[in-house]
């Protein structure tokens, strides 16, 4: 009988539990891991920071986090509301167009993504921001909508 409620609460977790970050994202995030991209995409901006001074703890924890990314993208996924904001595309936008504000934008953030247009990410500084915050703004902004 202890089992079964063991199994019935593990079954009742896991219906709530939504996929809200990509394993192959991180993976792929993970070969340019040594600059702490993969840590950054899965809410850890402390040793995304570390990652990125030290080039993956000399290389030897962008290694270990081959191994890691499957726990990290559980927790994720347990950490952050899903929505209609999809954590993935707002990371490649910002990744790639985050100079022009255009992460900001997808999110519904109109002015500061004009504001980094013309401001170049406002001078840079936006963008570290962001990189230490994004997952967290897009959680609430996906838990005001559900």
């Amino acid at each position: 009988m202890y089992f079964f409620s063991i199994s019935a609460k593990r079954v009742k977790m896991n219906a709530y539990r939504s996929d809200t970050h990509s394993k192959v994202m991180g993976y792929l995030m993970w070969i340019f891991g040594f600059l702490g991209a993969h840590r950054f995409y899965y809410g850890k901006p402390v040793t995304g920071t570390l990652w990125f001074f030290t080039f993956g703890l000399f290389g030897i924890g962008w290694l270990i986090d081959l191994f890691l990314i499957p726990s990290m993208d559980s927790e994720a996924d347990l950490r952050f509301t899903s929505g209609s904001t999809d954590y993935s595309l707002a990371w490649i936008l910002l990744t790639f167009l985050g100079l022009f504000g255009v992460h900001r934008m997808y999110q519904g953030k109109w002015i500061t993504g004009i504001i980094y247009l013309c401001t170049g990410g406002l001078f840079l500084l936006g963008i570290l921001y962001d990189f230490w915050t994004l997952n967290d703004q897009i959680s609430m902004k996906n838990a005001q909508r559900g």
